[in-house]
């Protein structure tokens, strides 16, 4: 098989000169995919389409060939890289060890860099990604604004005037897929809640961004569960979005100075571990290290903060949690979340928790592996594919019967949401499943005693 290398040359004139800069994708990297094709079947976007150019093995070659100068960074080559989940299940299938992540995060920040998106998108990005999320306060009063929006009777205003359909970009999509936002949002400011019992360890938690706003009750629901269980919660103050969505995105200098942020934060607590009840911000905390690793003033203490971060389940385990004595007489199926399982290889943990709970069934579901179509603001920017992906999974769900769907991460849990309401549309049936958090049915468990 063939294992490519760059040539000398960049192509003709006019092509595109290749990858560059400080983010670029580095060639060791770039030339281990050995296009065997075991991606393939692993790879959600192949699946639905079926197209060589919705694969991993299919995007390497686009970015080899840019790289090479054979092809333009075209609005058609971006697309194909766009459509990408970033879910990482081809990780788990590569025999050669391809970091398809690493690559996928680097290409697109090459394609911030060297293409000029439309008006509309940069405006939304420029607001998303270095306004909002990160400033907590900022992504706050953008919260209560969507809370007033939807209370106040505006957004029947809108839906019924037809005002969306004259807003530019994507504002009537945008408004379909608001999620319900907690009637009080979950915030750190240098809270400490005390372990009950003897003290097994002292953790700083994470509050997150997104979650903060649309699952307070859930991060409540995970401090009391650490708490039961020994651990002392810090909710370090001045900390915030742990940079995740801007990674994958593309705007890896953003993600970096909010990864400053947390990592002043969590250390100023010396804790034993960092802990986040969201695969995708674990995930990206847990990669502090190789994000900052050019950073000299941050570089050791990025490695530190990554060694130290904990899923909340595997941290649970880790300390072995106390199982509830009550039952909780409901059947329940799981959903890994795509970072939790592909990224952080962290399956057994969640399922042990839930097996913990009296009375609690745990069924399993169909295709667990393939990913429900969230990753992060890809619901909003690829909507088509993303809610293929989730009508997909809310099948799979349904199928099993379950009066739940556990799951632990913010975009799955809203997606779930939303998909299982559209397949109960569609089918004109009454929705029967519900979407919860590991932590709230160990919670739940907990409070009936």
């Amino acid at each position: 098989m063939s294992t490519d290398q760059p040539r000398e040359s960049v192509g003709p004139a006019g092509t595109f000169p290749g990858f560059s800069g400080p983010h670029a994708p580095h060639n060791s990297d770039l030339y281990k995919c050995v296009h065997c094709g075991f991606c393939l079947q692993a790879c959600p976007t192949y699946l639905e389409t079926g197209l060589e150019s919705e694969s991993p093995r299919g995007r390497i070659a686009l970015m080899k060939a840019v790289n090479e100068g054979r092809l333009d960074m075209s609005p058609s080559v971006v697309g194909h890289w766009d459509l990408c989940l970033q879910c990482r299940a081809c990780e788990l299938a590569c025999p050669s060890g391809v970091e398809y992540g690493k690559l996928m995060e680097a290409t697109r920040a090459q394609v911030e860099q060297h293409t000029k998106r439309s008006f509309t998108e940069r405006t939304a990005r420029s607001i998303g990604y270095k306004t909002l999320l990160p400033s907590p306060f900022k992504l706050r009063m953008a919260g209560n604004a969507l809370k007033f929006y939807k209370k106040s009777g505006m957004r029947t205003i809108a839906r019924g005037t037809g005002l969306l359909k004259l807003m530019p970009g994507e504002a009537e999509l945008a408004d379909e897929y608001l999620p319900d936002l907690s009637k009080k949002f979950f915030v750190a400011n240098g809270q400490v809640h005390p372990a009950q019992g003897v003290r097994k360890a002292k953790v700083a938690m994470l509050a997150g961004c997104v979650m903060a706003l649309t699952h307070a009750e859930s991060l409540e629901a995970t401090v009391r569960v650490l708490t039961r269980n020994g651990i002392e919660v810090h909710l370090t103050g001045g900390q915030g979005c742990c940079g995740a969505l801007n990674t994958h995105s593309g705007e890896p200098d953003s993600a970096i100075e909010m990864a400053k942020k947390n990592i002043d934060s969590f250390l100023s607590a010396s804790p034993d571990a960092i802990v986040s009840a969201s695969a995708g911000c674990g995930a990206a905390m847990k990669d502090y290290g190789e994000l900052l690793a050019n950073e000299p003033e941050y570089a050791e203490k990025a490695k530190r903060v990554a060694e130290l971060t904990k899923d909340v389940h595997e941290l649970l385990v880790e300390y072995e949690f106390e199982a509830p004595t009550k039952p909780l007489n409901v059947t329940v199926t799981y959903q890994d979340p795509c970072h939790l399982a592909n990224v952080q290889r962290i399956t057994d943990a969640p399922r042990a928790i839930l097996n913990a709970i009296p009375g609690l069934k745990l069924v399993d579901l169909g295709e667990a592996a393939l990913c429900c179509g969230s990753a992060g603001t890809y619901s909003l920017t690829q909507r088509e594919m993303s809610a293929q992906l989730g009508k997909r999974k809310a099948i799979n769900v349904v199928a099993t019967g379950a009066e739940i769907v556990a799951t632990g991460n913010p975009g799955c849990a809203m997606q779930l949401d939303f998909a299982l309401t559209q397949v109960a549309d569609e089918s004109a049936t009454q929705r029967t499943t519900k979407v919860r958090y590991v932590v709230d049915l160990l919670d739940q468990a907990y409070a009936l005693e």
